[in-house]
């Protein structure tokens, strides 16, 4: 500790005023809030592993450079067992997500913001963070390799397995974990895997910005490692529909920094990364709870059992006895099912009496539709008459949205605009002037907007808008028109307009 002092004596010119210790979680690392006299604090730290420091010292200087949201090294002593950082303050997104977790995973809006927020963050300094990055500083590996996934399973095989006494065939489940290996590395991977990307590990700014800290453990590896690592955490209880969601923003944030694999792909590659993070949590727990006694995690076990049952209903895995084993251990009655009683959140949140994001076990990790991410969006507008039919969709998705304009004022019951049409100046004149043709297309626009973005989200590439009215000509002919300019307008998207019985088309080319 005096050393750590002195540390700071050198570099703030005084000791500090002030002197607290900072609770670590799993960490041997000692952490020290150092205040100065005017009150402004740095985190200073002890590690017993030179290596250790080093790699997260090294790290955190490239990121500062990439100008990533980490806390800066402001001083490292000279054999680097001690350095200061800034002090990113004391609320972590663990912390600020207590409410949700301890009401078994009710959490609100501004608590789900906070976890979009995080994981859009994620790739950030996933990609970028690799960019220029000198792996062969990290620590203890520079890479996620077959070595270290079968270093990992063995752990949750000696650590775990065997304490539980459960009988298995120790030759065949290494054939499979081999196996399971090869397929976890077969993918090129050149992005930085963070490997202990949890809520514990994320501090959150006055505004709940994300900052990430101790990533010291990373090494160059594929993105789903951590993205598996912080969405079925066990103890974070998220419900299934949270994580889809949460698993869709992260895939969409993903597309700002690479290019991205097939939906279908990444959904089972993802999967696969799900099932070893659950083992290798599982390993840990066993060490640092059956072994070492830590509260923590003897209380982690059985949330991450749970997570390992719904993994195992999915069917998915090629690994015959391995998952065979693995379901046999889910069964051992230490850790049958227990029944949750309703839980309240301690906040003060009222809760309702069942779990509205409860789904059925076969949800297990995220799914997309066949026929997410194919895009770009292309909308299609069209106006009819009623009289002869409403248009076909030749896209082969079955129709869309399809409105009848005949509750509007009709012009074409005045001689002087029966032979024209809704794209002629004195027909938009008088459609506007009446205004019920705008206030049926206010709700029009808001039905549209979110249609749009949801398309575009999901990567779907066909949108039909159709409308309506007596003879095709006038009413119906201004909302289609004016839908498709309003539609480009906002999202720069290629729009298909037909008027129909007018045999007008126009395309407004999708903006590059």
């Amino acid at each position: 500790m005096e050393r750590l002092i002195d540390l700071y004596k050198s570099w703030a010119g005084a000791e500090p005023s002030g002197i607290e210790r900072i609770a670590g979680a799993g960490s041997n690392r000692e952490y020290y809030r150092l205040s100065s006299a005017d009150g402004l604090s740095v985190i200073g730290v002890i590690g017993t592993s030179r290596d250790e420091n080093h790699a997260f010292i090294s790290l955190c200087r490239h990121f500062t450079g990439r100008q990533l949201p980490v806390p800066s090294v402001l001083a490292v002593s000279s054999d680097e067992l001690r350095y200061l950082q800034t002090d990113l303050g004391s609320v972590s997104l663990f912390d600020a997500l207590a409410g949700g977790r301890a009401a078994g995973g009710r959490y609100t809006l501004h608590e789900r913001e906070l976890l979009v927020r995080t994981i859009r963050e994620l790739p950030n300094i996933q990609i970028r963070g690799a960019r220029g990055l000198d792996f062969s500083q990290c620590y203890p590996q520079p890479e996620f390799d077959m070595d270290s996934v079968l270093f990992d399973l063995n752990y949750f095989k000696y650590c775990f397995l065997k304490a539980t006494e459960l009988d298995f065939h120790e030759l065949k489940l290494e054939a499979d974990f081999r196996l399971f290996a090869k397929d976890l590395t077969s993918e090129p991977a050149d992005s930085f895997l963070y490997r202990d990307f949890q809520a514990r590990n994320v501090m959150l700014d006055v505004s709940g910005n994300p900052y990430f800290i101790d990533f010291q453990g990373g090494r160059r590896g594929p993105y789903y490692y951590d993205l598996a690592s912080f969405l079925w955490q066990a103890s974070a209880r998220y419900p299934h529909k949270l994580r889809r969601e949460l698993v869709r923003e992260y895939y969409e944030a993903l597309k700002n920094y690479t290019e991205v694999p097939s939906v279908r792909h990444f959904v089972k590659r993802l999967s696969m990364f799900v099932l070893f993070r659950t083992l290798q949590v599982l390993g840990a727990y066993g060490f640092r709870g059956y072994f070492e006694q830590k509260r923590h995690f003897i209380e982690s076990i059985p949330p991450a059992i749970q997570n390992l049952r719904e993994l195992l209903e999915l069917d998915c895995f090629p690994y015959s006895y391995m998952t065979d084993m693995l379901r046999r251990l889910t069964e051992l009655p230490q850790f049958a099912r227990i029944e949750q009683p309703v839980q309240t959140r301690s906040d003060g949140y009222r809760t309702a009496t069942v779990n509205v994001y409860d789904a059925h076990p076969h949800d297990g990790p995220a799914t997309f539709s066949k026929y997410d991410g194919k895009g770009p969006l292309v909308v299609r507008v069209f106006s009819f008459s009623y009289h002869k039919g409403i248009p076909e969709d030749e896209s082969g998705n079955g129709g869309g949205y399809v409105f009848d304009c005949r509750s509007t004022h009709n012009p074409g019951r005045y001689e002087p605009y029966k032979k024209l049409t809704g794209l002629d100046e004195p027909v938009i004149r008088f459609l506007e002037d009446d205004g019920e043709i705008l206030t049926f297309l206010e709700s029009v626009y808001r039905l549209a907007d979110a249609h749009v973005r949801r398309y575009m989200q999901r990567g779907f590439t066909n949108l039909m808008f159709s409308f309506g009215c007596t003879g095709g000509q006038h009413r119906s002919v201004y909302s289609a028109q004016h839908l498709a300019e309003y539609i480009h307008r906002e999202y720069g998207i290629e729009v298909h307009v037909c008027h129909r019985e007018q045999g007008i088309t126009q395309v407004f080319d999708r903006r590059r």
